[in-house]
């Protein structure tokens, strides 16, 4: 048993041994809900609200403008790609404009035509099954912008194209193929993100693009079991205890044996919430010497015992 919680966390910590992106998205469970285009021309505009998802929106052909809130007007160009997390925001075609619903113009339908296809733009949803799926996604910034210039972007045009044409036809196939070109899309965004921008972003997206700090990250999460400490860590990346220490503390907002410990309650949570195995095991593959100290660690994390987190979900499966 203890074998087998430990090759569950090797799927989600060690299959890409080198790779904390991957781990982190395998734990949050994502989901595909619908890729969506909209044709637009002369004027218009469109808000779309608030919702938990993480979503990618490329312009692929003509221009546009974004308007989040408490934020000057950004203009994107075709080829631009961008991420955007829980905020409401608008796109239009002269930020001067009154918005329509963009939700009710949608309604169920995948393509929207307001007019002509002088600007054409591409977005995907995804929602995270996992429940520490909202703390996660709220370290990431509201909005992340890859512009057509950068050298990533030559790889999402690709992928882009692919999802544009299947779009346009019902082949046999076309729905699941459409759900996971929108995978790819939104893990290459990220990766384009992180390899511009990522160094100037706050917590665990700007964390992963620093060679020391992200070297450190990916240590604790191919060993989470280990009993790392901050001198072992800072000696793996070449650096002194205090200044790993505060360079960790200064990306991603914790320190290091704090990530550590967050780290580990997510991956608990999500074994307890899988029903993949016991309290016990689960707390010495996670390196707690004892089902108490696992216990008592769950409990500062969540403000409940795990035994009622593994109830809730054999409840859940007797319904």
């Amino acid at each position: 048993m203890v074998y087998a919680a430990q090759a569950m966390f090797s799927s989600l910590s060690s299959k890409s041994a080198s790779d904390p992106l991957s781990n982190v998205l395998a734990l949050l469970d994502l989901s595909s809900v619908r890729c969506t285009r909209l044709e637009a021309g002369g004027e218009w505009s469109l808000s779309l609200p608030v919702r938990e998802r993480l979503k990618f929106v490329a312009v692929l052909r003509g221009a546009a403008w974004i308007v989040l809130p408490d934020s000057e007007p950004r203009q994107l160009a075709a080829g631009d790609t961008f991420l955007l997390t829980n905020t409401p925001y608008v796109v239009t075609s002269d930020p001067t404009l009154d918005p329509q619903d963009g939700i009710a113009l949608f309604g169920e339908k995948s393509i929207l035509q307001l007019d002509g296809d002088d600007t054409v733009m591409l977005g995907g949803a995804f929602t995270f099954a996992d429940a520490n799926a909202p703390r996660m996604i709220e370290a990431l910034p509201a909005f992340m912008h890859i512009r057509a210039s950068s050298p990533a972007a030559a790889v999402l045009r690709d992928t882009l194209g692919l999802l544009n044409r299947e779009m346009d036809q019902s082949n046999l196939g076309s729905t699941l193929m459409i759900e996971r070109l929108g995978d790819v899309l939104l893990i290459q965004a990220l990766r384009a993100y992180v390899s511009d921008d990522g160094a100037d972003a706050t917590g665990w997206i700007g964390a992963f693009s620093d060679p020391r700090v992200g070297g450190a990250i990916k240590l604790m999460h191919n060993a989470v079991h280990h009993q790392w400490t901050v001198g072992e860590l800072a000696a793996a990346m070449a650096m002194s205890r205090s200044a790993f220490a505060l360079r960790f503390k200064s990306m991603v907002g914790v320190a290091p044996l704090e990530y550590l410990r967050h780290w580990r309650m997510q991956l608990a949570q999500h074994a307890l919430h899988k029903g993949t195995c016991s309290i016990a095991v689960l707390a010495s593959s996670l390196g707690y010497a004892s089902v108490s100290a696992f216990g008592n660690a769950y409990k500062h994390a969540y403000g409940h015992s795990p035994k009622r987190s593994k109830a809730h979900v054999s409840t859940n499966d007797t319904e």
